[in-house]
């Protein structure tokens, strides 16, 4: 029995390491460089209204990410995945205030 055991968990995948934490001040930049053009033409001002209206479609950090990544997409911005860590990081620091 302990050997059985012993072999489940040595065919076990290994979990990989946690992503690391994205830079809030290199997102800034790419959110003020990307960002705020595309989102004040749909809220007028500053474009943060996206941010903090009453019916925010963005719940999580997982939904924060995914929503990073379809902008990306969607825009051409041609981020890189640290990039867009680095957008969630600012954009969760300064308006989302969601856990690690």
């Amino acid at each position: 029995m302990r050997r059985l055991l012993l072999l489940f968990l040595a065919l076990l995948p290994m979990s990989a390491p946690a992503a690391p934490a994205g830079n809030p001040k290199i997102g800034q930049q790419l959110v003020e460089k990307s960002c705020i053009k595309c989102h004040a033409a749909m809220y007028g001002g500053n474009g943060s209204g996206i941010y903090t209206r009453s019916n925010r479609m963005v719940h999580n950090l997982k939904q924060l990410a995914a929503r990073v990544a379809l902008c990306n997409a969607n825009t051409n911005t041609g981020w890189f995945p640290d990039e867009e860590r680095d957008v969630v990081a600012f954009l969760n620091q300064q308006y989302y205030h969601f856990k690690q």
